[in-house]
């Protein structure tokens, strides 16, 4: 039973591999430590007993021992663990499948919801697979503004784009994303539009939020909404991820000052009211990851099984 078991998991393993992360049989192969026959044998074996359809079916063993762990330690409702692409640099494959398949089951439901979106490139890579559905039950709102430094909209805004692939009613943040000043926030926040979005946007059942790091190449440096000197500033004051904008600490606090006084996104949804999930993996991300997880900012979190061993040997 236990072979059978393993040999399961390893065909679960090389059909996520080829059918998720687009490895050849070779890569497969190294990846594996297995000849390429053996590499083919176990696409074959995922094929045929079920495991593969649109994503892998199989609920691998050491992702399942790691999301349990995670889910106890922390006092999670929801983790998801996907199994990691040693070869593979990106920091959306698998868990963008992972959040698009959590966001679908939602969206299926018949009971109207609320759900809360964040942005980044995570999100935006989910929101792309989703499929087309009808859900004029739902409301969908946006946490976060859609407007660039330079007056264009936002790329990894994803509200949009997921308004048209689920047809739902939907509800952007037509703010920047971070004001030029205090008072400019403090105005914006008084129209009646951005009022209702933002009290809407604090009854959401469930939230779906990507963590974004500060280091060197921090999206929010990179896609130009901070200057460096705002980032240097961030790190020396002990930001270490920023989420929807906010800046925290390693305890998952929010920073005061620099940024976040002029930050124009909705606050982070309550995970006393409703699920609050975080997306992300990677070593970049590890750290935001550990502060959201301490600050209890998020009571779900889909990420890789590399990311999640860093995160259960923290503090061993």
């Amino acid at each position: 039973m236990t072979t059978n078991s393993s040999r399961l998991d390893d065909a679960a393993r090389a059909g996520w591999l080829y059918y998720v992360a687009g490895n050849t049989q070779d890569q497969i192969a190294r990846k594996l430590n297995v000849s390429r026959q053996s590499a083919q044998r176990l696409v074959s074996l995922a094929v045929s007993e079920g495991l593969v359809k649109v994503r892998i079916d199989h609920p691998i063993a050491h992702c399942l021992e790691l999301a349990s762990r995670l889910k106890s330690r922390y006092g999670l409702d929801l983790v998801e663990v996907v199994p990691s692409d040693p070869g593979s640099s990106s920091t959306t494959v698998g868990v963008a499948e992972a959040a698009a398949a959590q966001i679908e089951q939602r969206l299926s439901g018949q009971d109207p919801i609320i759900m809360a979106i964040g942005t980044g490139r995570t999100l935006k890579a989910a929101i792309e697979k989703l499929p087309s559905m009808e859900c004029p039950q739902h409301k969908v709102v946006s946490l976060t503004g859609n407007i660039a430094p330079d007056g264009s909209a936002a790329f990894y805004n994803v509200v949009f784009t997921m308004a048209d692939k689920v047809k739902s009613r939907s509800f952007p943040m037509p703010l920047p994303v971070i004001a030029s000043s205090q008072e400019e926030r403090a105005l914006l926040h008084q129209q009646p539009m951005i009022q209702a979005t933002l009290a809407l946007s604090a009854k959401a059942d469930v939230t779906f939020v990507g963590i974004g790091d500060l280091g060197p190449n921090a999206p929010l440096f990179v896609d130009g909404f901070i200057s460096r000197d705002e980032l240097a500033a961030l790190n020396e004051a002990g930001a270490v991820a920023e989420i929807v904008g906010w800046a925290i600490d390693a305890g998952g606090k929010t920073l005061e000052g620099i940024t976040n006084d002029r930050v124009a996104s909705s606050p982070i949804p309550s995970r006393k009211s409703g699920l609050v999930v975080g997306i992300a993996k990677g070593p970049a991300k590890l750290p935001g990851i550990a502060a959201a997880l301490a600050g209890g900012l998020i009571n779900g979190l889909i990420t890789d099984e590399e990311t999640a061993s860093a995160l259960i040997g923290q503090g061993q």
